[in-house]
């Protein structure tokens, strides 16, 4: 058992969760305009990602693209990491690989606390991967305050490349918002991310 054995209902229940469900949560939030690389890299990746039509190339020709783009947005001053094992709690089945994980830390050669975004990369449903992100998410939690950096709030994004759903949580109270961000509002997707890096910087 890991995360991806956990559906939203499980998690919410397990980890004592309150949920709220709204449209928009982050709506206000100022875009940020994706630069020329990541642009024409998209226009070239996105494509191919959705002929191909798997959960991997979707990671590898999109959503790094986006991520690589977040790290280069702040200089480098976080770390990226896709693909590593992220075992916290194996009681509690918090333990697992995680698509991608965004950390405060600029140390690129392991993981270091905070750890503040994370990504699940799915191939059709955007909601199939919430469980597994909220338990990611709550892992994250556990990570950072056993490491000493008890931040107020960690978040999550499920995604298939082309649509984002973004997550918060803060203490035991899980934010959903409910909107869809297409990729073709790049600008707002980065906006979000980087407002997740700076709220919690």
């Amino acid at each position: 058992m890991d995360y991806s054995s956990f559906a939203l209902s499980a998690a919410r229940k397990t980890f004592e969760l309150e949920t709220v469900r709204s449209i928009g949560i982050f709506s206000q939030i100022d875009p940020v305009e994706p630069s020329e690389h990541l642009t024409r890299a998209l226009a070239k990746k996105a494509p191919l990602a959705i002929a191909i039509a798997t959960e991997k190339a979707k990671s590898e020709l999109i959503v790094s693209e986006v991520l690589f783009e977040l790290r280069e947005h702040f200089e480098q001053r976080i770390s990226l990491f896709s693909g590593i094992d992220f075992t916290v709690d194996a009681e509690s089945k918090l333990t697992g690989v995680c698509d991608f994980l965004v950390s405060l830390s600029p140390e690129q050669f392991e993981l270091e606390a905070p750890v503040i975004v994370l990504v699940e990369a799915k191939r059709d449903e955007l909601t199939s991967g919430l469980g597994q992100c909220v338990a990611e998410m709550v892992a994250a939690q556990r990570y950072n305050a056993e490491h000493g950096n008890d931040i107020p709030s960690v978040y999550g994004a499920t995604t298939t490349g082309i649509d984002w759903l973004f997550l918060k949580l803060a203490g035991k109270t899980l934010s959903i918002d409910m909107t869809v961000y297409p990729l073709a509002q790049c600008d707002r997707i980065l906006g979000i991310l980087a407002s997740m890096v700076a709220q919690t910087a």
